[in-house]
């Protein structure tokens, strides 16, 4: 499989971002006031299932995950944890299920290009996901015990 690798991946990695931010706002159109939990379902496709981690005056942040439940225990995959950034109008990935933070990952701040790599691999995945379901449609609601 053949790998993206832009020249300028500082500049992608910001209009990745950018990107992301709006396609989460296009899949989940009423994302700030969910409280906590959320679902997105589709006639025939594994749910998406949405956790509010932290939320502060200027992010949010959360996971996203598709549920499998047809398998010997339920599989809960990518489970990507997304941060929000408000005022900068960007949504980038912290981690998802196979890969850690990436501040865990790369201690030493002198290899920026190997956070950089790190970064671009987490939010490009985010990209192609979130196309993939936008393009499914999946609709959003509150889970019944968090609108109370």
């Amino acid at each position: 499989m053949s790998e993206v690798n832009p020249v300028n991946k500082s500049f992608c990695l910001e209009k990745i971002c950018e990107s992301n931010y709006q396609k989460l706002l296009r899949l989940i159109p009423n994302l700030y006031n969910i409280h906590s939990r959320a679902i997105g379902q589709h006639p025939n496709k594994p749910t998406l299932h949405l956790k509010i981690i932290e939320r502060t005056a200027y992010t949010l942040t959360l996971q996203l995950t598709h549920c499998f439940p047809d398998t010997p225990a339920e599989l809960f995959e990518p489970a990507v944890k997304i941060r929000l950034y408000d005022d900068a109008k960007l949504a980038e990935v912290l981690r998802d299920h196979c890969r850690t933070d990436v501040f865990k990952v790369v201690t030493d701040n002198s290899q920026s290009k190997k956070i950089m790599d790190y970064k671009w691999s987490l939010n490009y995945f985010l990209g192609k996901w979130l196309d993939y379901c936008l393009q499914t449609d999946y609709q959003f609601e509150a889970k019944l015990e968090e609108i109370a």
